[in-house]
């Protein structure tokens, strides 16, 4: 099933990022599922800007992730400062991991002129058309002129 031309534009999100994805951005598929990013292996990641855009994605979840001590107050490896954690009140996991934020698009606005105005687009086409079309026929009527006149 293809998406129409409405929705083929709109990004939506995956099931999943992909290793690729998860390898460029520091963090082991094991430890993703454990902190709430999905993975996907089935996925591959086809255009470079679709990646860079996952990773990006991924950095600033890991920045804003906040890892409390599996023990009581006995610290590891990865696990967030003892500032941050005091900083959090509640654990609050709702939403979307790393929503995707739509471009803004700048706008263009420019004064309509009068030669805009009298501007027809389809008589414009219509006639380009036309004399393509019979380009060919008119070449040869010329030539047989010519040679009329010789």
């Amino acid at each position: 099933m293809c998406p129409t031309q409405r929705y083929s534009s709109k990004m939506r999100l995956g099931r999943g990022f992909t290793l690729e994805e998860l390898k460029e951005a520091g963090i082991a598929p094991a430890f993703a599922k454990t902190v709430g990013i999905a993975v996907d292996h089935r996925r591959v990641n086809k255009c470079q800007e679709s990646l860079d855009r996952n990773v990006d994605r991924l950095k600033a979840y890991k920045e804003k992730l906040i890892l409390f001590p599996r023990k009581g107050n006995k610290t590891k490896t990865g696990d967030s400062s003892a500032e941050a954690r005091a900083a959090v009140d509640a654990v609050v996991s709702t939403g979307t991991i790393a929503p995707l934020s739509k471009p803004q698009e700048e706008v263009e606005f420019m004064d309509i002129s009068d030669e805009l105005v009298d501007f027809s687009a389809y008589a414009t086409l219509r006639t380009t058309r036309n004399e393509l079309k019979l380009k060919g026929i008119r070449v040869k009527m010329a030539k047989e002129a010519e040679e009329a006149k010789k």
